[in-house]
């Protein structure tokens, strides 16, 4: 928090899509703003690339700073959409956007 203001960061993680080697900050919520952050992920079971024990996740997540309606999240474009899902098997990345 920043007075009034959330903050809110993606840290560097090892599974995450792109890649990053610090803090990204994805945005910064005024009291009844909502942020909405999309990822995907491929995961392996083994360190062998060769391996075929893939496994994915898509994940949305929704913030909001403050108290907002029971059906806020789905009743309301949020304030602030970032987009890093990326193609799994190479390829363009998507765009994001914010």
């Amino acid at each position: 928090m920043e007075t009034s203001t959330l903050v809110v960061d993606r840290l560097p993680g090892g599974a995450a899509y792109p890649r990053q080697n610090g803090p990204v900050r994805l945005f910064r919520l005024r009291p009844g703003q909502i942020g909405r952050y999309r990822a995907n992920f491929r995961f392996t079971v083994t360190t062998c690339a060769c391996n075929p024990s893939w496994y994915y996740e898509d994940r949305l997540i929704l913030i909001a700073n403050g108290e907002i309606r029971t059906d806020g999240f789905i009743s309301r474009t949020p304030d602030y959409d970032i987009d890093y899902r990326v193609h799994l098997y190479g390829g363009s990345r998507r765009a994001h956007q914010r």
